[in-house]
């Protein structure tokens, strides 16, 4: 034991100088274990955790230098645990638990697109006929269908509608996605859609300036360019997508050019850069500015406050947030004489998205964010060692760089956004050697130009040219997606994946010396979780309307048309690129007047669609599975699965097993949390044999 200590103690002391970027990680773990709990805790538990986590960051230093970093580990994890729970108290608010239908009237806080590129607005200071100001949600959001066009949707506008809402949708399947969670920390009570026309009830009032600023940038933009490429510019330039179509916005994740939509640090780098350079430049062309000021600090400061000015009308997402506490660490360090950039801002950039917003953790945004940024700062620390005492041609450097910077950043990111979006992009190393430069050398420029002469009215020069860029990024889009096999469906891998990857990623990165190897075990273990996943036998939908039985061609669904999201993201998790009338062809049974049924095992499928086809089964048996899209009670010992049986359930997926069919429900897995409202506690794990 002692012996144990005593080798432990030297690895700690080998790392010391190095211990900093490991601050996150441990933040993180205590974060990711409030998520993964079933029960909330009680807030006397989240505020005792976060004193005793704050006493043992704050008093790490007298423990010495072994004792200290372990306390310190401890002490974060803990504070995290505490953060994530305050966190989702504070947002706590208000959320449906019915489906209402009425005038709904609020002020625009948000406006986007759906995945049905229809355009979507968040409202606050919501009002709902016959409901209690204190049972109203903050905040919900509808889609705009129908004929549209009485109103344009304005930031800060308050407006009336009749349409549906309905409380945020759990899993579709369970250990799936939560969007009640994801909801939960936008402060979204209720989402939903309308039909009829949006009317206006007030102008816009005070308030919300940098919203407005926003989006009127957006439109004077999209004014100036127009089409694809001015919807491009302007979620470039503000971070607002609403007038991006689906179906550019599909070519570009296809072909891994999405991040460039991503305001984050290509972004933000190009611009502080851009920005830096020519603010010394132009002061170098100054005689007494050039012998008299400390021109390289003057043109960092000019640089920090444009990167401040892009964070505030991009919007501020996690990416655009990280690219800028990193960017600041950079240009601020050149105004001390420091080094620039390296893995301790990374670390501080996480330490302080994490605390402020703990939630972002989960996301994939985060992820990707920093798995990209981490690995690329390590990758070219060890390119920089290997450069030493050697001649390397001038024009090599840019290139390696290049294809350097696009290799380890795909090869970082595409695990994460293999497990979250279930694709990957086979050519994306293409798309982006023939893409980013274009990017670094007109576009992020020119939009640069763009806002520099429009109080002149002169940002058409700069915004023409900006295009030419962008036409190009999205021709190259458009022709590396049309080649065969360009994207490949990928399974959804099992909960532990990721935290795996992640844990030997970090090592890799993070360790100092020849034991970083070690990181190679638990991401070898992770690829070989990953690639022995298996899938349900059946899937069934949270509302009853949809069933999904696995056959030996893939999944098959019961209905060709109608719950589409649901389909779509059964089927994407189980690697199929295929679509929902496809799946729906290989059903293994009969599909009836509304009435499908099919085998697993020693156990009927019967999936009743609508009132009438519920009424035609009067009894049932043991050996029937019954799944019913409206209130059904049939005679006999047959297990039905309804929408009052599944609004305490969710989703459900049953597992073959040597004993039979074991069913799991999405409410076994998420538990009782705050963000699920009042429902009842998860029931036990039950086998249907």
């Amino acid at each position: 034991m002692a012996q144990a200590l005593h080798m432990m103690a030297a690895v700690l002391l080998r790392q010391r100088g190095h211990l900093f970027p490991w601050s996150p990680v441990f933040l993180a773990v205590g974060i990711g274990s409030y998520f993964s709990l079933r029960s909330e805790p009680a807030s006397l538990v989240l505020v005792l955790f976060g004193i005793t986590g704050l006493a043992l960051v704050v008093l790490n230093g007298r423990a010495g230098p072994v004792a200290g970093p372990l306390i310190a580990a401890i002490g974060l994890a803990t504070l995290g645990f505490s953060l994530a729970g305050a966190r989702a108290h504070m947002v706590a608010g208000p959320v449906l638990d019915f489906r209402y239908y009425g005038p709904i009237e609020g002020r625009i806080v948000g406006i986007d697109r759906s995945g049905s590129d229809a355009v979507r607005l968040t409202l606050d200071r919501v009002v709902l006929e016959r409901m209690d100001p204190d049972d109203t949600p903050k905040r919900v959001r509808v889609s705009l269908h129908g004929k549209q066009g009485f109103t344009e949707p304005q930031p800060g506008a308050v407006i009336i509608l009749t349409g549906h809402l309905s409380p945020p949708s759990g899993a579709v399947e369970p250990g799936g996605f939560d969007f009640r969670r994801h909801a939960w920390f936008l402060k979204l009570g209720g989402v939903g859609y309308t039909r009829s026309p949006v009317l206006l009830l007030d102008h816009p009032g005070k308030g919300q300036v940098l919203f407005k600023a926003r989006m009127w940038l957006s439109a004077r933009v999209q004014s100036r360019l127009g089409g694809e490429t001015g919807a491009f510019a302007a979620a470039l330039m503000t971070g607002d997508r609403s007038g991006m179509g689906q179906e550019t916005l599909r070519t570009l994740r296809a072909t891994n050019l999405a991040h460039l939509l991503a305001i984050s640090g290509l972004h933000m780098g190009l611009l502080a850069g851009f920005v830096f350079t020519a603010l010394r430049l132009g002061l170098l062309l100054i005689p007494h500015a050039r012998h008299n000021w400390q021109v390289k600090k003057i043109a960092a400061a000019g640089a920090l406050l444009a990167a401040l000015g892009y964070l505030s009308l991009s919007g501020g997402s996690v990416a655009t947030q990280r690219a800028f506490i990193m960017a600041a660490a950079a240009l601020t360090a050149l105004m001390l004489d420091r080094r620039a950039l390296s893995l301790r801002s990374v670390a501080m950039a996480a330490l302080i998205v994490l605390i402020f917003r703990p939630e972002a953790l989960v996301s994939p945004g985060f992820q990707m964010s920093f798995a990209a940024t981490t690995a690329l700062i390590t990758v070219f620390e060890q390119i920089t060692i290997w450069q030493q005492g050697r001649q390397i041609p001038r024009w090599f450097a840019p290139v390696m760089g290049l294809v350097v910077s696009s290799a380890v950043a795909g090869a970082a990111t595409a695990p994460v956004g293999m497990a979250h979006f279930n694709m990957l992009s086979q050519y994306g190393l293409v798309a982006n050697l023939l893409s980013v430069p274009v990017m670094g050398a007109v576009v992020v420029p020119m939009a640069v130009l763009a806002a520099i002469l429009m109080p002149f009215g002169l940002d058409w020069i700069a915004l023409e040219l900006m295009a030419l860029g962008l036409d190009w990024i999205l021709a190259v889009a458009q022709w590396v997606a049309s080649w065969e096999g360009v994207t490949r469906a990928v399974v959804a891998p099992d909960g532990s994946v990721l935290p795996l990857l992640a844990i030997g990623g970090l090592i890799l990165c993070l360790w100092r010396g020849i034991g970083r190897l070690v990181g190679l075990a638990p991401a070898a273990l992770a690829v070989v979780l990953w690639m022995q996943t298996e899938r349900p036998a059946l899937l069934v939908s949270d509302t009853g309307t949809l069933v999904g039985v696995m056959t030996q061609d893939g999944r098959a669904l019961s209905r060709p048309k109608g719950a589409g999201f649901v389909a779509e993201n059964w089927l994407e998790n189980d690697g199929y690129a295929g679509t929902q009338q496809q799946a729906a062809e290989r059903w293994p049974g009969v599909i009836e007047s509304r009435v499908a049924t099919a085998h697993i095992g020693r156990k009927q499928v019967i999936h009743l669609q609508g009132k009438r086809a519920i009424a035609t089964l009067e009894t049932c048996s043991r050996d029937q599975i019954v799944i019913a899209s409206a209130k059904a009670r049939p005679k006999g010992g047959c297990d039905v699965l309804d929408p009052t049986k599944l609004r305490q359930t969710g989703s459900v997926a049953f597992w073959q097993t040597e004993d039979g069919l074991q069913m799991i429900t999405a409410r076994q897995l998420s538990g009782h949390r705050l963000w699920h409202g009042a429902e009842q506690e998860p029931q036990r794990l039950a086998d249907v044999r």
